[in-house]
């Protein structure tokens, strides 16, 4: 996650930082109002990435013995023997799950990325 933040960071033009102290803003101000705002465009799609594909790994997790949406239904169909009900009830929570994520990180992007010409997407 360091690394992503790092790399958007980086993505911003060192001249946009220079313009905004020539313009008289301090150095928060000048994170706050025109470098973050330019790295999110960056930031935001390996990050939403990321969350998505932890969310995805939490049936993996049942392995190591901690409890999930997988691990609950096991131990649910381990008492009624209802396998593949409760497996496909688990598949499509898991495809909920992630197709909200999914959305509102297009939503996001789509917002952040307003005022950016099409050409320099």
């Amino acid at each position: 996650m360091a690394e992503i933040v790092r790399g958007g960071l980086l993505s911003v033009s060192p001249g946009q930082a220079e313009a905004a102290h020539a313009l008289g803003l301090g150095t928060l101000a000048t994170l706050r109002h025109i470098v973050l705002p330019q790295a999110l465009r960056v930031i935001i799609p390996p990050v939403g990435n990321q969350v998505i594909s932890m969310l995805k790994m939490t049936s993996v997790v049942l392995v190591i013995g901690v409890r999930d949406l997988l691990g609950s239904v096991t131990e649910i169909y381990s008492r009624n023997y209802r396998q593949i009900a409760l497996l496909i009830v688990a598949c499509v929570w898991y495809l909920l799950m992630t197709s909200v994520l999914t959305y509102l990180q297009s939503r996001l992007e789509r917002r952040l990325g307003k005022g950016v010409r099409a050409d320099a997407r």
